[in-house]
């Protein structure tokens, strides 16, 4: 037999009745529709008797099919003992179909070889050794008697009693798979198969039981009890529910995680549900997926659950459709694919289809009419979860009951997928969860199951958040990592309906959203949701969280002074209300956006007051922060002696409190006074290793500016290949090397959402005018320089203007320079550092004695 995804044949002949009544048609001159009619029975049931499909018609059928073929005497009672078989009948015609050949020790045809199923085979065989029992269960088309299959043919060296295997028919009794289980072996007694073994084990396969359940288990328990050296594999939608019976559920295969962008077949090929469509993609069109059909393919398969057959199905499309159109055209729709009707004889698609919907339904009418309901609450989840989430969602009333029996149900019906080792675990079948939310929109559930969704979603984040600071950081962004698309569709749905649920929701997600590069969108999302006069009632103290996040995420692309009189707003309020946390967040916030402004000193008081602030309640990673904006003054007027030291207590206050990241954010702007200093390869060094440590942390846009810290670093050392290397990496649509004209507005990369764009521009700028300064060329350097200061005026950072104007006079000699650099200090307060004045007063001498000449 050769396996499909659920079902195998044995090659050759088909069941005696399929070749009697075939016979008997062929003999008479009739086809198909002509004993069908002349019968008075269905085409599709003379179709099926003919295919094996059907394989116990009812005895009126037998009769009527007679008398249309006109049998009489001994052909009738050959016909009607083929189609009836009692029990003591000859094993050649049952409704069980028996795959058997006593003279070799293992009856079942060869496995087809499988994808990514190592380790399940590596363990069913295990299982084996310990179980009279085994069941492998799952949805129809998930692979289970292929792996049942080879399973068998793996082991059979430790199985000489025997290897054989039978395919259940519809409406078989306990007799009529006893009969078969028996004959299988060459025997036709369950007493006889202690005799026939002689002590040693064999294994019989035993495929399909849910076509029959309790005769199966009837006639597996004295199967067992006569023979205890008999092993049985099965395979079903369900257990069997046997004594010892060890229930293996059987996954869908691996697909990409989400965001994965496979760059070539090799990267794809590592999980198998894409290697599986891949591979019959390619059969199906006489030509591999292409590069550009990858991420589409990668998608494609996700959205398809890993599921074999669906997987297949789907790729059978690719004679009319490329992969791209398959994502489109049926993406959205996956439930209605449909195939042949899995059997162990090969159907005419004409003859029955069935799709991946009526698939899961069978599996879904199994469960009791509560677990249903329950099933289609767990279908809002758009990812993993985890038991206690599951337990939040279905509690009742206020009523939290043990989810674990359910979630252990729907495993067995091989419904749920398990995966990994955290929380965060448990998953349903994109098949299934797309079934079982249609089977919620029919109940009319779908609005309140959304809204208790939403509820659990913005309980679980509000509960999370606080761990976004301090040494709960890695394991706290790891977990809303993992919730993203509930949060995505929490947030969605919420704004629409339920607003104040989505404004509970959105004012904890400002640092996630930041160190995840989602300023800008998170930061619509949140004043989207202030200005929703739905939410004007909401508590002042969640407003005011809500703005101050709004200005938090605006300081991050540049908007800061936009969202100023926000952060003022929410500090009255924290204030008012004795709100300790949110006051220093809130002074913490004003710092970077009033340094934004150019206001300093308003700045420095604001880092001043929140030292004081956390001082006095004893928040020593609050100390930790103020220390830290504080450090920029020191720097900006020159003390950089003073700025190292206040780093060294930031460093010791943010180890106190486990708080890698800010002692990160320490080492990084080590790096930056070690470039201010003139130490530029320590600079380099210290820099390169603060932003490798911070791609596990997130923050890009910090990280980001600290690779731009290494490149100026490289090229002030006069390093100017490595320094544009850092430019190509920072922005890789830029063209290298630089043509010689002005780096107008067409020359620069499209801005990139969620980042200070004047900041970052500033900074490229100033790499490229150094390293063409060093390299001699003047006029260039100049051009960059000009754009450096013209970017640096608006962005965060003053002392890039600084540094941008010093280049710019150093390139041209021009006094109209300095006394705009002159201006510029009188303004944002910054000083010259030592290695900038010996270069101004160089420049300074050199005019001179260019005049006395």
């Amino acid at each position: 037999m050769t396996p499909d995804h659920d079902r195998s044949r044995s090659p050759g002949s088909g069941p005696p009745l399929s070749d009697l009544l075939r016979g008997h048609r062929l003999a008479a001159g009739l086809t198909q529709a002509e004993l069908a009619e002349r019968a008075g029975v269905g085409v599709r049931t003379v179709r099926d008797l003919e295919r094996g499909r059907a394989t116990r018609p009812q005895r009126t059928t037998v009769d009527l099919l007679a008398d249309a073929l006109g049998l009489t005497d001994v052909g009738r009672r050959e016909f009607v003992v083929t189609a009836r078989p009692t029990p003591s009948a000859a094993p050649a015609s049952t409704p069980v179909e028996a795959v058997s050949d006593p003279g070799t020790p293992v009856a079942l045809p060869q496995p087809v070889p499988l994808l990514g199923r190592e380790r399940d085979v590596a363990e069913v065989s295990a299982l084996l050794d310990a179980y009279p029992v085994v069941s492998l269960v799952g949805l129809a088309g998930v692979g289970k008697t292929a792996l049942a299959l080879t399973v068998a043919h793996a082991v059979a060296a430790r199985h000489p009693g025997g290897v054989a295997g039978v395919l259940v028919g519809e409406g078989s009794d306990a007799a009529d798979v006893l009969a078969a289980s028996t004959s299988v072996f060459g025997v036709s007694r369950p007493a006889d198969l202690a005799c026939r073994f002689a002590g040693r084990p064999a294994l019989l396969l035993v495929d399909a039981v849910d076509r029959a359940p309790g005769p199966v288990a009837e006639a597996l328990r004295s199967l067992t009890d006569a023979a205890p050296g008999l092993r049985v594999l099965v395979t079903g939608r369900r257990p069997v529910g046997l004594p010892g019976e060890l229930v293996r559920p059987v996954a869908p295969l691996d697909v990409p995680p989400a965001g994965v962008q496979p760059a070539d077949r090799a990267e794809l090929d590592r999980w198998p549900a894409a290697a599986l469509f891949a591979a019959r993609f390619t059969q199906a069109r006489h030509a591999p997926p292409t590069r550009a059909e990858l991420p589409a393919l990668a998608a494609l398969v996700r959205r398809l659950g890993g599921l074999p057959l669906a997987v297949e199905l789907m790729a059978a499309r690719g004679r009319i459709l490329d992969v791209t159109e398959l994502l489109d055209r049926y993406g959205d729709r996956v439930l209605d694919l449909a195939g042949v009707r899995p059997g162990w004889e090969p159907v005419d698609p004409a003859a029955g289809t069935v799709t991946l919907r009526e698939a899961v339904a069978t599996s879904y009418h199994l469960l009791a009419a509560v677990d249903r309901a329950a099933l289609r609450r767990l279908s809002a989840f758009r990812n993993r979860w985890s038991v206690e989430l599951a337990e939040e969602l279905l509690a009742d009333g206020g009523h939290r009951w043990d989810a674990v029996p359910l979630l252990d149900r729907l495993r067995e019906l091989g419904l749920l997928s398990v995966r990994g080792t955290g929380p965060f675990r448990f998953r349903l079948l994109d098949a299934v969860r797309d079934f079982a939310a249609e089977q919620a929109d029919l109940e009319f559930e779908t609005a309140g199951i959304r809204l208790r969704h939403a509820s659990v979603i913005a309980g679980l984040v509000r509960r999370t958040a606080p761990g976004l600071v301090g040494a709960e950081l890695p394991g706290t962004v790891h977990l809303l990592d993992e919730a993203t698309g509930d949060i995505s569709a929490a947030l969605a749905y919420a704004a629409e309906d339920a607003p104040a649920i989505a404004l509970l929701l959105a004012a904890a997600l400002p640092r996630w959203w930041r160190l995840r590069g989602r300023d800008v969108s998170g930061r619509a999302w949140l004043r989207r949701l202030l200005a929703d006069p739905r939410t004007a009632g909401a508590p002042p103290v969640l407003r005011a969280w809500a703005l101050l996040g709004s200005a938090r995420l605006a300081a991050e692309h540049g908007a800061g002074p936009e969202e100023l009189p926000s952060a003022r707003a929410a500090l009255a309020v924290f204030a008012e209300a004795g709100d300790v946390t949110g006051e220093l967040s809130a002074r913490s916030v004003l710092c970077a956006v009033l340094r934004g402004l150019g206001a300093h000193d308003e700045a420095r008081e604001q880092a001043d007051a929140a030292l004081a602030l956390a001082t006095r309640h004893g928040r020593v990673r609050e100390m930790a922060v103020a220390q830290h904006h504080l450090t920029w003054h020191d720097v900006r007027v020159g003390e950089l002696a003073g700025g190292r030291r206040r780093l060294a207590t930031v460093d010791r206050l943010a180890a106190q409190c486990g708080d890698q990241r800010l002692r990160l954010l320490a080492r990084a702007d080590l790096a930056e006074l070690a470039r201010l200093e003139g130490r530029y390869a320590e600079a380099a060094e210290q820099g390169r290793r603060a932003a490798a440590a911070l791609v596990e942390l997130g923050d890009p846009g910090r990280r980001r500016r600290t690779i731009g810290g290494v490149g100026l670093a490289l090229a002030l050392q006069g390093r100017g290949d490595e320094a544009l290397a850092v430019v190509a990496e920072l922005w890789p649509s830029g063209p290298v090397p630089r043509p010689r004209r002005p780096p107008a507005a067409e020359r620069w990369d499209p801005p990139v959402v969620g980042r200070d764009v004047r900041t970052e521009d500033a900074l490229r700028a100033l790499i490229e005018g150094q390293v063409a300064l060093n390299r001699g060329d003047r006029e260039l350097a100049a051009e960059w320089f000009a754009a450096a200061a013209e970017a640096a005026a608006g962005g965060a950072d003053r002392r890039d203007l600084v540094e941008a104007l010093v280049g710019l006079a150093a390139s041209t000699g021009d006094v109209a320079v300095l006394d705009r650099l002159d201006r510029a200090r009188q303004v944002t307060g910054v000083s010259l550092l030592p290695r900038e004045e010996e270069l101004l007063y160089a420049l300074a001498a050199q005019r001179e004695r260019a005049r006395r000449a």
